[in-house]
């Protein structure tokens, strides 16, 4: 995507060959500023603060820990211990176990001599196939914006409500639930997007907002809970939203207030689909309400914010009366029966095992990603 009109991709390897760049996204959308990363610990803070975030970049990232990680030691211990300290980083995105277990898969049967630069080619090509995957996604999605524009006499605009960020920014490229908007608004359709401003860490309003803006695409950033009013008044005209670990019957977690956004679309008949990269289906579990490990974060993320005054300075203020304590919750679960379907790189399908299934034949329930 686009980064005042250069292409770009939100994790790259440096010209020294060996650290990684990124896009420092606690900077955004004030100050555009990327970062060099040197070593693991450097790799698990940015993950854990949430400098790097968004599913697949997470997984991303922490394959390129790994290799950082080896650079000092490549033996089997300090292997396994990489992946532990990048495997602590975050609970609820299934794309980290999966990033990490394919890098296991890949550096366990060889020596150690070989570790190092089989651990770079190994994180590239994950790097590649998360592209991949999510233009998929883009080209699946696409239709269903199509035909909700077809619906519409093709008139107006093609209002779209999304929520959190899963854009390119979440990604290495193209994003999950942006994917298929960026192709639509490149085909011509006159999609605009609600863009909720997704409390407590302003994801929306601060990244989602920033990248349609580079990118071009019209929207608004609404306050959370504007959404079911707006559904209630036909101002939306479909839903789409990520995941960061969808069950093998279609529940998913995806950021705190999805599931209240599903409700609401449910009562006013607005289609409700989720953006379904592969390697965040968690083929181990079922019930996603029950089983889903919630990630509750520092409540100063809720009682603290962030913004720019009008001399260009970023300050840091509280909003809470000093004392209040803050439940600060990461996540939320979408039960599959508020889903009208998921949209994945093979294709579109129902929100049930039968519909997951139909898709990855190749995956029997119970089995690991």
């Amino acid at each position: 995507m686009k980064v005042h009109g250069q292409p770009m991709r939100t994790i790259w390897i440096e010209p020294d060959g060996s650290s990684v760049g990124i896009i420092d996204q606690l900077r955004l959308p004030h100050v555009f500023v990327t970062a060099r990363l040197t070593t693991l610990e450097e790799v698990a803070h940015a993950i854990r603060s949430m400098q790097i975030r968004g599913a697949p970049l997470i997984g991303a990232a922490a394959a390129y820990g790994v290799c950082l990680a080896l650079r000092k030691d490549a033996s089997d211990g300090a292997l396994e211990q990489a992946c532990e300290v990048l495997m602590a980083t975050r609970p609820t995105a299934v794309n980290l176990r999966w990033a990490l277990e394919e890098m296991r898969r890949t550096l366990r049967p060889l020596p150690p001599s070989e570790r190092v630069a089989a651990a770079y080619q190994r994180a590239a090509a994950l790097c590649d196939e998360d592209v991949a995957i999510n233009h998929g996604i883009g080209t699946h999605g696409l239709p269903l914006l199509q035909a909700a524009w077809e619906r519409k006499g093709k008139q107006g605009r093609l209002n779209v409500l999304t929520h959190c960020n899963a854009g390119w920014l979440a990604t290495v490229d193209w994003g999950t639930a942006l994917a298929p908007i960026y192709l639509a608004h490149e085909a011509g359709i006159p999609v605009h997007v609600w863009v909720d401003e997704t409390r407590p860490r302003n994801q929306g309003a601060s990244l989602t907002a920033w990248e349609l803006g580079q990118h071009g695409v019209p929207h608004t950033v609404i306050a959370d809970n504007l959404g079911g009013h707006l559904m209630q008044h036909a101002e939306v005209d479909l839903c789409i939203v990520g995941t960061d670990r969808t069950t093998a019957r279609g529940d998913v977690a995806n950021k705190i207030g999805t599931y209240l956004k599903a409700l609401a679309a449910k009562d006013n008949d607005v289609p409700f689909y989720v953006a379904l990269p592969s390697p965040t289906i968690d083929w181990t579990l079922e019930d996603g309400v029950r089983d889903i490990p919630i990630e509750q974060r520092d409540g100063a993320e809720l009682t603290d914010i962030s913004g720019r005054l009008p001399s260009g300075d970023v300050v840091t203020v509280r909003v809470t009366p000093p004392g209040s304590p803050a439940a600060n919750y990461g996540f939320d679960v979408t039960p599959a029966r508020l889903v009208t379907a998921l949209i994945t790189e093979r294709g579109v399908c129902a929100a049930s095992p039968e519909g997951l299934r139909s898709l990855f034949p190749e995956r029997a329930r119970g089995t690991e990603t």
